[in-house]
């Protein structure tokens, strides 16, 4: 490792690429820019965009986001082939700082079960990988798949291999997350050992959280000598996810005095940035989930109510304003005027340029204001984040709905849908469908189903409250299956009818982009 590097921790943010690939979890690229560009404000090292081969739509995105971040490196993931790796470069190569990440198994398993090849077959498939991309771009990150299974021997054989041909990162990965914390420590301490040229390459890691050890597996690697940790925000990814960025990113600065490492997470975007990517992929965040749960930063008994008012340290180890979390509820109601709430939605942290949004949301929170006897943070959040998802052009809009249903009669509803062109001349196509049901959402379904046309199969549906009082507003979280691929749709409202069918209209627009635009097909890494 260059002495530069010895007390840097690089940050490589795999939420675009792994966590897509959480079921329900694809974005489309007007959403991957939002998310890129918060990653660069959060202070990402390394974004890894997309793995360019496995559709268009992923190779326009790396290939996009390579044209417009220019503070981070932009990482494209490529198997162990020439088509692989001129895809991936061809995609990054606008970046300013461009890097081609190579994936190859190296244990025994995948090595026999998956590639059908010997150990001698898979090490020179590395090496000429390596030395192609090498021929294309500087910066060549090579990560051993399954290295937390490999035998050691032929771990520290390739890693050699790939540093002499070039490869300037190596990347070892608990891909299944079965990894023990001291043993994975050991690893890495094995590899610097052993690996002659070691001192050539950044060590990273990327830690997969089957066991719930994700996070402590990569801290252990970290005090043995890792210096790049690959992760995402939330900890979303494949199966049970990733290391999670906030996670990490914080004990770092609350423990700083024990691992004393430097690093550019700016982690007062950390809310904002978990917000988002919540947002956009339809996946919360578990309540009690560590520094960005919505009840990270609460305290409900009154022993520890007490100790707060008297000492914030008594019971928190850090300020909800390090990374981001809104510190107070400021109560706005019906009488509130436009400046208190555009003050309050600063204060929570969104920059809204727009002045037409502005109006757009003021109107929103005044309607919603004579519904509701008090407006809460979380209401003000939920109207800000709604406005800014449907601020793009979408297919689908609801226009007017009626439910009625009752003890002795049959559920009935009527809804009104405007079907946007593509084209920005003609007017929206207004449908009318009126239909029964089990219930009022389940009437409203079947009479959405009725004018889109469309096979969908529901497969979660989730209802919660995230705001205070008997008023509150409702949260409508949903993922349908349409054509083999899942997707998620997300509604708020104080009536929760009407949270259904915004959220699945959204879920429903997000099938209709993809169909038309991408047939992306699922990759396992």
């Amino acid at each position: 490792m260059n002495k530069d590097n010895k007390d840097k921790l690089v940050f490589f943010d795999t939420t675009l690429r792994d966590g897509e690939q959480s079921p329900g979890a694809s974005m489309n690229l007007k959403e991957k820019l939002l998310v890129a560009d918060q990653l660069a404000v959060l202070g990402v090292d390394v974004i890894e965009a997309g793995f360019p081969i496995s559709s268009q739509g992923d190779f326009e995105s790396v290939k996009t986001i390579s044209q417009q971040i220019k503070t981070a490196s932009i990482a494209g993931l490529c198997r162990a082939s020439e088509k692989d790796i001129n895809a991936c470069w061809n995609a990054v190569k606008y970046a300013k700082k461009p890097r081609i990440h190579i994936f190859l198994a190296t244990s025994d398993l995948h090595i026999e079960k998956k590639l059908g090849k010997t150990r001698e077959q898979v090490l020179d498939m590395a090496v000429k990988a390596i030395k192609h991309a090498k021929s294309l771009c500087r910066d060549i990150e090579f990560s051993a798949e399954d290295a937390g299974r490999s035998n050691m021997d032929f771990l520290c054989k390739i890693i050699e291999a790939a540093i002499d041909v070039g490869a300037t990162t190596i990347n070892i990965p608990d891909t299944v997350g079965y990894s023990l914390p001291i043993e994975f420590g050991e690893k890495i301490a094995e590899i610097k050992k052993r690996v002659a040229n070691i001192n050539k390459a950044i060590i990273s890691i990327h830690c997969h959280n089957d066991l719930g050890l994700a996070v402590a597996n990569s801290l252990s690697a970290i005090e043995n000598g890792a210096r790049q940790i690959e992760c995402t925000i939330n900890g979303i990814g494949e199966r049970a996810g990733n290391a999670s960025l906030e996670e990490l990113a914080m004990i770092l600065k609350v423990r700083s005095r024990y691992y004393n490492l430097k690093h550019s997470i700016k982690t007062n975007e950390i809310y904002n940035t978990s917000k988002l990517v919540s947002r956009l992929t339809g996946i919360s965040v578990q309540v009690n989930k560590a520094i960005v749960g919505a009840n990270a930063f609460a305290h409900e008994s009154g022993v520890h109510q007490d100790g707060i008012l008297k000492d914030r340290e008594t019971y928190e180890i850090m300020s909800p304003t390090d990374v981001g979390v809104p510190g107070s509820s400021l109560i706005l109601g019906k009488h509130s005027g436009k400046h208190a709430l555009f003050k309050r939605i600063k204060d929570i942290g969104f920059k809204l340029e727009k002045s037409k949004t502005l109006e757009q949301i003021f109107e929103k929170f005044k309607a919603l204001a004579d519904k509701k006897k008090t407006i809460f943070d979380e209401d003000i959040i939920a109207l800000v984040e709604e406005e800014d998802a449907a601020s793009g052009k979408e297919i689908f809009v609801l226009g007017y709905l009626s439910a009625t249903a009752g003890s002795k009669i049959i559920p009935a509803a009527t809804v009104e849908i405007l079907k946007n062109s593509d084209s920005k001349k003609t007017k929206p196509i207004i449908f009318r469908e009126t239909a029964y049901g089990s219930g009022p959402v389940d009437a409203v379904y079947k009479a959405i189903d009725k004018i889109i046309g469309m096979n969908i199969k529901f497969t979660d549906f989730l209802l919660r409250a995230i705001s205070s009082g008997e008023d509150a507003l409702g949260e409508v979280i949903l993922k349908v299956e349409y054509k083999g691929v899942i997707y998620s749709g997300k509604g708020t409202s104080t009536d929760i009818v009407e949270a259904s069918a915004k959220a699945y209209i959204q879920a429903i627009n997000k099938a209709k982009s993809y169909d038309n635009n991408n047939k992306k097909e699922e990759i396992n890494g």
